[in-house]
């Protein structure tokens, strides 16, 4: 009701404006046509013009005669003259030929308008000035106040946690939170204190706002959410004025929970050697540390930060007493992936023969927001077949079209062209069907898709936490085995495997400075990146190795890349023939599935058995997460 309220007034606000323009336009007007000069002659003056025969046309009134005559150098003038009784002057007129009509008197209120028409106006404009400057100085009293949106309590849009599939780790911490603000007296008869602050950290789309609106849902408590870059303004002070004004709102509506996403806008750590040490953003940092300290954490008041960055923020904000619960919110996994695909089909018309556990298996990496934009990409294509409902086909290729871009059908690709893409994408799948320690082979295409002219797309069979250097050696011989497919059959190379190229020599970089599995280093990791100074960090940062070092690492990688190659091509000399079928074959299909490579490559219509990968070592909770898609494009 208050907004249909405030949208009525806006709504006579602005048609009051337009009429006071519009009134303004015609007194305006008016008042500059009155004002045409005007010659006042006397009625014996007149007779004379018309005797002579200068009068042009006339207006006759009651009171006045209004007319033009020309005078003796020929210039028109306009003349007015009181009237008098004379019986002779229609015919007087009509004799010397001079156009008249009659004219009505003008009313007293019209003469009043005429009149007093431009002080009225100017005393409106005066009012209408006075009362944009009082509605100025309000708004500008306005500029000092939070801009957090309050969403209270509504039955029909409640977020709870049932509607954040997976991340069931971190809603069991999350837990906390809802059962402090529903029972408060069950932490504080015991003497506990609640956390003052909780921050969110993870990679872009994983939920950390979906968590936030959840915990507030599940206490059903009032959720004031803002962003750290509405407290950054070009005026010292706002920011600081801002962040007071929201805790006095929070304190004012407690229990409530106040949600501030990119929180690393303002709360980016100080000194780090760039431009001033006390600009606007540092005020209002400061003011977020006296907040905190200032307020108890038994009013009931949850401060929630979500950031993609924390290794930015300022260390005063993450200590105890502040921040001091930090939850990390990581990328999902396959189970949870697998959840996520199932929740968000819920909204759209979805076939029965969806195979979940495949598209979980698709997509290694991909967080909630990805999976969310993959379904509705999925019911566009859908629609735009005039489809009755989403298929396994649609989902599959929204899944394409995110990872490697739509079908370019209008590239055109010369016959030769073609050949060299599908011995290159060939030589990708040969090569890793016969090494058992990469990941299987889902599909390989020679259809252009993005800046991409082919691509043999590999999923993993589960989660990887930790890889062996066996295995990251097989996905290096697997990246080159397009290079050699080229060499072996053409006797020449393309720019095709620029990209592979560029990932196995990251690959071979890491191995040597970063995992220390190299026969050159041994066992030693080398920082080969700086941080960057522009996030927070400072200038001053010194070289961690020498001059021949660096030497040494470029020499460890540029075996090791050397190796694989050999590896890539010794197995497709050995299979050349089946690398011939594969690569005829795709020629003609242009996209081939797995059960098909299996039988080209085996002569059978099964996947190569899980049975004879060599086991991995036990998986560990501590480890480098390499389970991002390995997609193999040229």
């Amino acid at each position: 009701m208050d907004e249909k309220k405030q949208n009525k007034s806006k709504l006579l606000k602005s048609l009051s404006f337009w009429i006071f323009l519009i009134m303004a336009a015609v007194l305006i007007s008016s008042y500059i046509s009155g004002r045409e000069e005007i010659d006042e002659i006397s009625y014996s003056a007149f007779r004379a013009h018309l005797q002579e025969g200068r009068i042009d046309s006339v207006e006759i009134s009651e009171e006045e005669i209004e007319g033009m005559y020309v005078d003796r150098d020929g210039q028109a003038i306009t003349f007015k003259a009181i009237r008098v009784e004379d019986p002779d002057l229609v015919k007087d007129l009509r004799e010397q030929g001079v156009e008249f009509k009659g004219a009505v008197s003008t009313t007293w209120l019209h003469t009043l308008a005429f009149s007093f028409g431009p002080i009225l106006l100017f005393i409106l404009l005066w009012l209408f000035i006075l009362n944009s400057m009082k509605r100025g100085g309000r708004d500008a009293m306005k500029f000092g106040r939070s801009r957090a949106r309050m969403h209270v309590k509504k039955a029909k849009e409640e977020i709870t946690f049932n509607d954040v599939a997976g991340l069931d780790e971190t809603k069991e911490e999350l837990q906390e939170i809802v059962e402090y603000l529903k029972r408060p007296e069950k932490f504080t008869a015991l003497g506990a204190k609640i956390p003052k602050g909780v921050l969110l950290y993870g990679p872009p789309g994983t939920g950390k706002t979906l968590l936030t609106k959840a915990i507030a849902g599940e206490a059903e408590v009032p959720f004031f959410s803002t962003s750290g870059s509405e407290f950054v303004e070009m005026f010292v002070g706002v920011g600081a004025s801002r962040i007071r004004d929201l805790f006095d709102k929070g304190r004012r509506s407690a229990p409530c929970i106040i949600f501030i996403d990119e929180l690393d806008a303002v709360g980016r750590s100080r000194f780090s050697g760039l431009g001033g040490g006390h600009d606007e953003r540092e005020q209002t940092l400061n003011q977020i540390l006296k907040e905190l300290d200032g307020f108890d954490s038994r009013e009931g008041v949850i401060l929630i930060g979500a950031t993609n960055r924390p290794d930015v923020l300022d260390p005063a904000l993450l200590r105890k007493g502040r921040f001091d619960r930090h939850i990390a919110v990581p990328r999902p996994n396959s189970k949870e992936r697998q959840e996520i695909f199932e929740l968000h089909s819920k909204a759209v018309k979805i076939a029965k023969n969806i195979k979940f556990e495949v598209l979980a298996r698709r997509t290694p990496g991909f967080t909630g927001s990805d999976i969310a934009n993959i379904i509705n990409e999925a019911a566009l294509l859908a629609a735009r077949d005039k489809a009755k409902k989403v298929t396994m086909h649609y989902i599959e290729e929204a899944i394409d079209r995110i990872i490697a871009g739509p079908k370019k059908k209008s590239r055109v690709i010369s016959e030769e062209e073609k050949k060299k893409i599908a011995y290159h994408e060939s030589g990708h799948t040969l090569v890793a069907f016969k090494l058992h320690r990469t990941d299987p082979v889902h599909k390989v295409s020679i259809l252009s898709r993005g800046t991409a002219l082919g691509y043999t797309l590999q999923l993993p069979v589960e989660d990887r936490h930790l890889v062996s250097e066996g295995e990251i050696l097989d996905k290096m011989a697997v990246l080159l085995s397009g290079r050699s497919a080229e060499e072996l059959i053409f006797g020449e190379k393309t720019t095709g495997a620029q990209d592979d190229l560029r990932r196995a020599t990251e690959m071979a970089y890491k191995l040597v400075a970063e995992y220390g599995m190299s026969d050159e280093l041994g066992a030693v990791t080398f920082q080969r990146d700086r941080e960057n100074i522009f996030l927070g960090k400072e200038l001053a940062q010194g070289s961690e190795y020498s001059q021949k070092t660096a030497e040494l690492i470029d020499r460890g990688a540029k075996n090791i890349i050397e190796k694989c190659h050999e590896k890539a091509a010794d197995i497709l000399k050995k299979n050349r023939k089946k690398l011939e079928t594969l690569a005829k074959e795709l020629i003609k299909r242009e996209e081939i599935e797995a059960d098909e490579i299996s039988k080209i490559i085996n002569g059978t219509g099964k996947k190569k058995p899980a049975a004879k990968r060599k086991p991995r070592a036990k998986k560990k909770k501590a480890g480098t997460d390499e389970k991002r898609k390995d997609k193999k494009s040229s």
